[in-house]
This record gives structure tokens, C-alpha cells and sequence, in this order.
């Protein structure tokens, strides 16, 4: 959804990009350079069928002129402002989207610098604690390999053409049949790569479910792996292989800050390649928007697992024929983040805990059942999310069940297009829970389920009164 808020920066930005005064501007919209100066400076809206011009005359995506992008780094700029370090600075939210629009590189160069900042702080505090102990401290990085990997995805908005024409072009390299992708993958590594694939008891497999024996060019798979994940995984293989230049040239520009986090990246590059084989990106986009976004409509269709189709439902952001914008994210019953994406502008707390009132949460209580939910953040932001547990199978009587929920959601805008969506009044919206991003930033009063208390904020403790949070704070700083 394009928000008029900041519409009128972006399209100043546009123009003088292009070296355009007003008047030629104007001329190439078909309007007049006045009505051109009130939109800048936010005084008109812009109609939709302008919007559509400016797509046309100037050939940019209309996606690029949301407003999502300032939103994501206001709110992370709000958090490094949160730091009690920084407790004698005090910065509203106007300020903090003035810095956003007047300098955008800036305000993400604040927020990786506060990001390497607490990461070395906290490596300080570890390597006190380790020669407390009487040993000698470890060796750590300044970044962690698995945060920055992560944030690399979510900074890309989770798509990567180059990887969906891969995917494609296997398709027509391999003649893959839609109904029996196992053979045609199988039969391709067979006679392109002259690997074979064998199903191997899970006790010979050591506790791998996938091993490649490059002298001996065999894949071993795990009997314990789902027809799903057998097809997972054998795409994956190819993609070791055959995208092996793509993902370089990807890895290379993003100019990582380790071999590790390198290494995490990679494979998460060549899962994204599996993903886009097993649910081709036009047949999967179709098949999604003719169910509604049905999930497990989608899972019987393609044969893949419920968090596979969640996952590539947030990658379907092809320019010019986008899916719904969905935020992605898997957790565990504590509370660990292990997956994070968001092409949505759902903003996720990266110094801190997520808000406990958020429905992946939740979804631990009902295992197996689809929760949706409304949630309002504090910026006045509306997602639909839908939250489901995943049971992974152990494949042995001795060995524990692990149990993660996955999250998925879109600006409420799009809910509509949800199956999910059917039975809330979406124009009235009177079911919304409040959420927050964590409890350190949150600044909502009274809230029943409060962890901590908001950091810029005082703490107003009366030991006469008993309220419904553990930590009343004063509104005002």
C-alpha cells in the first residue's frame, strides 16, 4: 500500500535523481508543475492513476515509492535511540523520520555501527565472565555469523531472480514432471553430474539426513525424510552445483563480514534455489492466488511441506508480478528466532525479545491448528498473521520430537485476498490486538503480559497500588 506520508519526498527524490526541474516533470506527467509542488510537499494525495503514469513515464516499480522501507528504518533507528546509553538523548518519532527521509544511508550506517556496537559489548561481557571463571576467553567475532545472515535476507525483501531463473531453466533442462518431481531430479543428477542416490537406513546416516560422497559421486538421503523433503534435498544438490556462479555474484556484492556467515548464507541461497524447483514461481503464484492463499491447499498441490510453501509465498515478489507482500518468521517454544524475512514491513525487534501477545506465540497452545490474528502495532501498522505449529520428526521412538511455529502475514490492506480473512469485518477491525516489537520498546500502558518496562521511560512503582503490569511506567519520559 502506498502511504501519502512520505509519497511526496520519494517522488522530489524521483525528479531530482533524474535531473528534472518541476516544470519538465510536469510536462511528462500530463499535470501542472504547481499541482506538482503541492505533491511534493505532501499537500495533495497522489491518484492512482498518476501513480500508473509515473510507472510508465519514468519505469519504476510503484512498489519502490512505498512507504515501507523509511517505516522498517524509523523503527530500527527508535530502537538503537532506546539504548539506555543513549538516555540523555531524547529523540521523538518526527525526528527520527526526518533523519529517515533527509538521509537514508545514514540512518542504516547508525544502525549496522549500534549493531556492531552491542555485539562487542556483549562479547566484552563474555570474555569478563570466561577469565572470572579462571579460563581463557574464546575467540568471537564482532558480528555474529547467524544474525548478519539472517539480516541479509531480510534486507533483500527474501527474492533473488537470478535463483528463480535457475529454478526455471532446471525445469526445462531436466523435463520435470509436476506429479513425479523425485524421478526427473534423480535422473538429472544422474546424467548431467554422473551422481547416483541411494535411501539409507537412518542409523548408517550418523544423524545427517543428507550426505554427498564427492569421490564416490553418491547422494545418500535418510529414510526418515518426508517424499517432501527427499525432493527438497535433491534439488538442493543441484543447486550446489549448477547455481554455483549466481550465488557467488550474489555473495560478492553483499560484501559479508566473515566465511562463516558466507557459509550460512550460501546455503540458505541454495534452499531458496530447491524452493523455487519444487513450487515454480508463475504455476505457485497462480495456484496461490486461485486458493486464496490457502496453505495447505498449496501443500497437497506442489507436495511440499507447510513451512516450504509458507517460505515461498514470502519470496513471490517478482517486479511486475508481485504476490502478497508477506513477512515470514519461525520460531521455538522459548521464543528463539531462527527464520525472518519480510517483504510486508513487519518490523522485527534485532537487539531484543518479540512481543508476547503476538499469535506465533500462541500457536504452541492449539499444535497443528491454523491461529490467525489482527495485530496493531504502536505505529499504528495493521498485519493479518496466521500462525501454525511444525512437528519435525525424529524418526526414532528414542529420539525427542522438535516443535516450532511458523508465522505469516501481510499488511491487513491485502487481507482480503486471504481465505484466512473470511469471518473479520476488516472495515470496522473491531478484533485488533495490540502488539508491540519487544517489551523494552513497547510503550503501550496496562499491558497484563508486560516483561520488562520500556526503556525510556521511569519506572512509577506505588506499593499501595497493584495494577495489571508489573512495571507502571509514567507516559511522559
Amino acid at each position: 500500500m502506498v502511504r501519502k506520508a512520505l509519497l511526496g519526498k520519494k517522488i522530489r527524490r524521483l525528479r531530482q535523481d533524474r535531473g528534472l526541474t518541476q516544470q519538465q516533470m510536469a510536462a511528462r506527467l500530463g499535470i501542472s508543475p504547481s499541482y506538482l509542488n503541492l505533491i511534493e510537499h505532501d499537500q495533495r494525495p497522489v491518484t492512482v492513476s498518476l501513480l500508473l503514469r509515473l510507472g510508465q513515464v519514468f519505469q519504476v516499480d510503484l512498489n519502490d515509492l512505498s512507504e515501507e522501507d523509511e517505516r522498517k528504518l524509523a523503527a530500527g533507528l527508535r530502537e538503537v535511540f532506546a539504548d539506555a546509553s543513549l538516555s540523555g538523548f531524547e529523540v521523538g518519532v518526527d525526528e527520527l523520520r526526518a533523519l529517515v527521509d533527509a538521509a537514508p544511508n545514514a540512518a542504516r550506517g547508525i544502525i549496522e555501527l549500534y549493531r556492531a556496537y552491542r555485539a562487542a559489548r556483549e562479547d566484552a561481557q563474555a570474555i569478563v565472565l570466561d577469565l572470572a571463571g579462571g579460563g581463557p576467553p574464546r575467540t568471537r567475532r564482532l558480528l555474529r555469523p547467524t544474525e548478519e545472515a539472517r539480516d541479509f535476507f531480510h534486507d533483500r525483501t527474501n527474492h533473488f531472480p537470478a535463483l528463480e531463473e535457475a529454478a526455471e531453466a532446471l525445469w526445462q533442462a531436466a523435463r520435470l514432471d509436476p506429479a513425479d518431481p523425485y524421478r526427473g531430479l534423480v535422473e538429472h543428477l544422474a546424467a548431467r553430474h554422473a551422481i547416483s542416490v541411494t535411501i539409507m537406513p537412518a542409523q548408517a546416516m550418523a544423524g545427517a539426513v543428507r550426505r554427498y560422497d564427492a569421490g564416490a559421486r553418491r547422494l545418500a538421503l535418510s529414510e526418515v525424510l518426508p517424499p517432501s523433503g527427499r525432493n527438497f534435498h535433491l534439488a538442493y544438490q543441484i543447486g550446489l552445483i549448477e547455481t554455483k556462479t549466481a550465488v557467488d555474484r550474489i555473495l560478492a556484492d553483499a560484501k559479508l563480514s566473515s566465511p562463516e556467515t558466507e557459509a550460512l548464507c550460501r546455503v540458505g541461497l541454495t534452499n531458496y534455489f530447491a524452493g523455487a524447483v519444487l513450487m515454480p514461481y508463475a504455476p505457485f503464484l497462480a495456484a496461490a492466488r486461485a486458493a486464496r492463499y490457502d496453505i495447505e491447499v498449496l501443500t497437497h498441490r506442489f507436495g511440499v511441506s507447510f513451512e516450504q510453501a509458507c517460505h515461498r509465498l514470502s519470496t513471490l515478489q517478482r517486479p511486475g508480478d508481485r504476490g502478497v507482500p508477506f513477512y515470514l518468521v519461525r520460531v521455538d517454544i522459548a521464543g528463539n528466532v531462527s527464520k525472518r524475512y519480510s517483504a510486508a514491513g513487519f518490523h522485527f525487534s534485532r537487539f531484543g525479545g518479540s512481543c508476547p501477545r503476538w499469535v506465533v506465540h500462541e500457536a504452541f497452545m492449539t499444535p497443528g491448528l491454523i491461529r490467525t490474528q489482527v495485530a496493531r502495532l504502536p505505529d499504528g501498522t495493521t498485519f493479518f498473521c496466521i500462525a501454525r505449529t511444525l512437528d519435525k520428526d525424529s524418526g526414532s521412538f528414542r529420539e525427542p520430537r522438535s516443535q516450532l511455529a511458523i508465522g505469516i502475514g501481510c499488511d491487513i490492506a491485502h487481507a482480503r485476498e486471504l481465505v484466512y480473512a473470511d469471518g473479520y469485518d476488516l472495515e470496522r477491525l473491531d478484533r485488533v490486538t495490540e502488539i508491540g516489537v519487544g517489551c523494552r520498546l513497547c510503550e503501550r500502558l496496562n499491558c497484563r503480559q508486560r516483561a520488562f518496562p520500556p526503556l525510556q521511560h521511569r519506572l512509577m512503582i506505588d506499593e499501595q497500588v497493584k495494577g495489571v503490569s508489573a512495571y507502571p511506567f509514567s507516559a511522559g519520559t
